[in-house]
């Protein structure tokens, strides 16, 4: 790793802010303020956080569960400070030379949610450089993708995914077969530029000539490659302000609120809408990283604290089991000691995919009358509709109406493919001007490949195009209404409707369940045949609706984001060669064929 003029301490591996004062002065060629040790750029999301900082110097921006570590706005911009000038000192004089040019760099950041994610991002946006979260799980073949994708110029890690960048760094050196040839990319621990100390609110400037451009590249978040390599999606500095804002705005998010954040943070949820509309408002992020605990996330509801939670219906669903199975049978006063902790919560936010109206049943009583708050975006398109601060206005399943300034249209009236025109889209795929070009239809609406339903004001999400709307026997179905009616029944805990290629029909309905613990609750099935499952069905799906493939297993795998991916699971749980674990329905016979 590269060395700087920053001493640090050997226990804490933290240095003094005092210590920035005294750091040699190497890049002569800057403008005076901009290479001042305490100096911001001119932009307002940093205006924002100095002015939390002066404020309140002691109120927390950060909290992390897992280090312990929690931070004022005052200490947060410090360490960004000490972390943004270290890396400005090692950076070569052609970086320089684009960074004063306002050209595009990218930096990665392999970080899990937490503290040092936090002070690594903005320091990264500090330099006027964009920031590239990199999964910390990765195999580090896939990590060199994305870094040589993202055209990385250095990387950013913490203190426990060091090991994995060091083995990238390695990796990176001796891949002299690939495109691009070898590549030696500088690595800088973020826990060895953190104060122990925070500096004096007067001391951190906004400088008077380095501005951004909002419209320049902030952060990169790579897609899901469903259609090849993952993509490399540009965002926008505006991500950081007017996105986050305006999120923060709907949500009515102010200072005295703290969201507990579970999620990845290479996920446009995970730092679009759980981190930068809070420090935005001056709110507290909490963190929890690593696997999804339910219990773990009820006993911190119960503790309470808390006033946003952030999820997926993976998640929603599990921590609903969770309750079922374990916190329902607990004395009265200690059971109502957690349902109290879920209720004091102001909103519950999900995102990726709307609730099964069972789901949002339980949920909406739980937490006495107020329902989870169904957000719709991507990482395209970020912003789309609105449910405002309370959701219990917006029909059951519904994502609310369009967003205003945005523009959506759906592609046969009423119901279609939705297409959307809004100025806080990302600005393109990098390095990939047809991919970009194909995505936009020819009046310059983002092609979603969302199939949704506009009723009134209020729109509906049908599904994904290429996976939620199956076609069988001339009939299109849309997979979510099967799921949600199947999760409805007292013995499934988890389901996932996919599409099957079929001669006879072109596809079958194929549904994948976990179960219920069988001695909880209501009378349930403990094995279901897909006979059963059918008959039990019969009142709420037409014939043609009705799954025809049924496989039970011990519990769905998702992905970090607690996202089911269809496009893998399907054939992997479906095979075309067939498994006999599957169970088929046909008209010949009422009984499974294995």
């Amino acid at each position: 790793m590269a060395t700087t003029g920053i001493q640090s301490i050997s226990s804490l591996k933290e240095v003094s802010y005092k210590q920035l004062q005294n750091v040699p002065g190497e890049l002569t060629d800057m403008s005076p303020d901009s290479a001042a040790p305490f100096t911001l750029p001119n932009f307002p999301f940093f205006s924002k956080l100095l002015r939390y900082a002066y404020r309140q110097p002691c109120a927390l921006a950060v909290r992390d569960d897992v280090s312990g570590i929690e931070r004022s706005y005052l200490h947060l911009l410090t360490d960004v400070l000490s972390l943004c000038n270290s890396l400005r000192r090692t950076l070569s004089a052609q970086v320089h030379q684009q960074l004063d040019n306002q050209e595009e760099v990218y930096i990665c950041i392999l970080a899990p949610g937490g503290y040092e994610f936090v002070v690594g991002f903005i320091a990264i946006l500090a330099l006027g450089a964009a920031a590239v979260p990199l999964s910390t799980s990765l195999p580090v073949q896939e990590g060199s993708y994305y870094v040589r994708k993202s055209r990385a110029v250095a990387m950013l890690s913490s203190s426990n995914s060091s090991d994995l960048a060091e083995h990238l760094q390695q990796f990176l050196r001796a891949s002299s077969d690939v495109k691009g040839g070898s590549l030696d990319i500088l690595n800088l621990n973020i826990a060895q530029y953190l104060c122990s100390e925070p500096c004096l609110p007067s001391e951190i400037l906004l400088s008077s000539s380095e501005s951004l451009d909002p419209n320049g590249a902030g952060t990169i978040i790579f897609t899901s490659g469903t259609t090849g390599p993952p993509k490399a999606a540009v965002q926008r500095r505006n991500y950081a302000t007017d996105v986050a804002e305006t999120l923060a705005d709907d949500l009515g998010v102010n200072d005295r609120d703290t969201i507990l954040h579970v999620f990845p943070v290479h996920h446009t949820t995970g730092v679009g809408t759980n981190i930068l509309p809070f420090l935005i408002k001056g709110a507290c992020v909490e963190f929890r990283s690593g696997g999804f605990d339910p219990a773990w996330v009820w006993r911190r509801w119960r503790d309470g604290g808390l006033t946003f939670f952030s999820g997926v219906p993976t998640m929603y669903q599990r921590l609903m089991r969770h309750y079922k199975e374990n916190i329902a049978e607990l004395p009265p006063a200690e059971r109502k000691t957690y349902e109290l902790g879920a209720r004091q919560i102001r909103s519950f936010l999900c995102g990726t995919s709307a609730l099964p109206q069972p789901l949002q049943e339980f949920w909406t009583t739980i937490r006495g009358g107020q329902p989870i708050n169904t957000r719709y975006g991507s990482t395209e398109t970020q912003l789309v509709f609105t449910t405002g601060i309370d959701a219990r206005g917006i029909p059951v399943g519904s994502v609310g109406p369009a967003r205003p300034g945005i523009e959506v249209k759906l592609v046969n009236g009423d119901e279609g493919e939705i297409l959307v025109k809004s100025p806080w889209m990302f600005a393109k795929y990098l390095d990939d001007d047809t991919a970009t070009a194909e995505i936009f239809d020819k009046d310059g609406f983002f092609r979603t490949g969302d199939i949704g339903r506009r009723e009134g004001p209020n729109y509906f999400i049908l599904g994904r195009a290429s996976i939620d709307i199956i076609k069988s026997g001339g009939y299109k179905i849309s997979a979510l209404d099967i799921e949600r009616e199947i999760g409805a029944l007292p013995y499934i805990s988890e389901v996932m409707v996919v599409g099957v290629p079929d001669e006879e029909y072109g596809q079958r309905v194929a549904a994948a369940v976990s179960l219920l613990k069988p001695d909880r609750g209501a009378p349930i099935r403990t094995s279901p045949t897909i006979t059963e499952l059918r008959q039990d069905l019969r009142s709420q799906l037409s014939s043609y609706k009705m799954p025809t493939l049924l496989r039970v297993v011990r519990e769905l795998p998702t992905t970090a984001s607690g996202k089911v991916m269809k496009k893998q699971l399907g054939p992997e749980l479906f095979p075309n060669a067939g498994h006999p674990e599957v169970q088929k329905w046909t008209k010949r016979t009422a009984s499974p064929k294995l």
